[in-house]
């Protein structure tokens, strides 16, 4: 099969990360008689230091022909602590989403027995772990109208939600809702807003079309209390774009490590896969950044953008494997042999 890839590196940890990951698949593609096109391209700091823009159009050109998007992460400290900065890295990942409609991100959260105790929660509350969060991704307040008043003095950011936005996300979560548990919560703060109450209303009126899905509605702080006390009780979650961005990242570290947890972006063009943490910059260079969050979003890659299954258990069995035998990062050693991030790149792909 022939596999058209964008690889979109990215800032900080990213490349390195990334390179990882482009080493498991080209063992997996050689493995199961594959041919994989790479082709790179600018986005975040990097773009801006090299064109001035963080997703230029040439990226968009090849992310839009491609099959799938491995991507890395986007971001930089010189950005961050400059809030007069017009242009950011940051800019370019909401450019992205928006020009290719990733307009629901699928973010899994399960945990790996070999690793149980790594998790700040207590071993019983984690125990049996599997949940999934779509976050909606391309409208609500982080594409709202925003702006200042009253001589720079009074801020204001809008969120605002259509009918369609929500429908089409809750689609996709009633469909995976019927391939797992049956269990679909809709998260809003419908007692206050009336963004909320429109998403309520549009996933109770859709119901009726997935009898077999037992929906529940739950206010988003009582889920961000239930996230650390009964993960378990949840199976897939549906919600607006920054309750998801925020619970998402609660929910990483029930697994003990934000290096673990891969993710999807899906919509209306090119799917995009990328691990959930950022660019991590105090590790860049130092080879240190632990790579299988990254690996496993190209589990996920094989898996939802081209189908293929065995390639994707293959993947997720070499990382268990690599768990269990401790081949991991220094994040994960717990004072044994910390390996770099290219000792485990290179471990994995051998394994395969």
């Amino acid at each position: 099969m022939e596999l058209n890839i964008a690889l979109l590196p990215g800032d900080g940890i990213g490349p390195e990360v990334i390179d990882q990951a482009v080493k498991v698949c080209d063992a997996i593609a050689k493995k199961h008689n594959h041919n994989i096109r790479w082709t790179t391209a600018l986005t975040g700091a990097a773009a801006i230091d090299a064109v001035g823009e963080p997703y230029p159009d040439e990226t968009h050109e090849i992310c839009i022909n491609a099959d799938a998007v491995l991507f890395g992460a986007i971001g930089h400290p010189r950005f961050d602590n400059d809030p007069s900065a017009k242009v950011r890295p940051e800019q370019g990942l909401l450019k992205m989403r928006q020009k290719l409609g990733l307009f629901a991100n699928v973010r899994p959260t399960f945990t790996f027995p070999s690793l149980i105790d790594k998790s700040p929660l207590k071993q019983e509350r984690i125990e049996g772990t599997d949940l999934v969060f779509l976050r909606e991704l391309t409208s609500g307040i982080y594409f709202g109208k925003r702006g200042r008043e009253d001589d720079g003095n009074t801020a204001y950011d809008t969120c605002t939600y259509t009918r369609v936005e929500v429908q089409r996300l809750a689609k996709k979560g009633f469909e995976m809702a019927m391939t797992r548990n049956k269990k679909l919560c809709c998260v809003d703060k419908a007692n206050v807003l009336e963004s909320s109450r429109l998403w309520r209303e549009t996933v109770q009126a859709m119901e009726k079309d997935y009898p077999e899905v037992e929906v529940s509605y739950e206010f988003v702080d009582a889920v961000a209390m239930r996230l650390v006390q009964w993960p378990n009780s949840y199976d897939v979650l549906i919600t607006e774009n920054l309750f998801g961005d925020i619970l998402t990242d609660e929910a990483s570290v029930i697994s003990g490590s934000m290096g673990l947890m891969p993710s999807a972006s899906l919509g209306e063009k090119t799917a995009l896969f990328e691990p959930i943490h950022g660019s991590y910059p105090q590790a860049a260079g130092k080879n240190i950044a632990n790579p299988l969050a990254t690996v496993l979003s190209a589990a996920m890659m094989f898996e939802t953008a081209f189908g293929l299954n065995d390639e994707a258990k293959a993947i997720r069995a070499v990382v268990d494997k690599s768990l269990n035998e401790g081949i991991v990062t220094e994040d994960l050693s717990g004072g044994n042999k910390a390996y770099t991030t290219t000792e485990v790149g290179d471990w994995l792909a051998e394994n395969i």
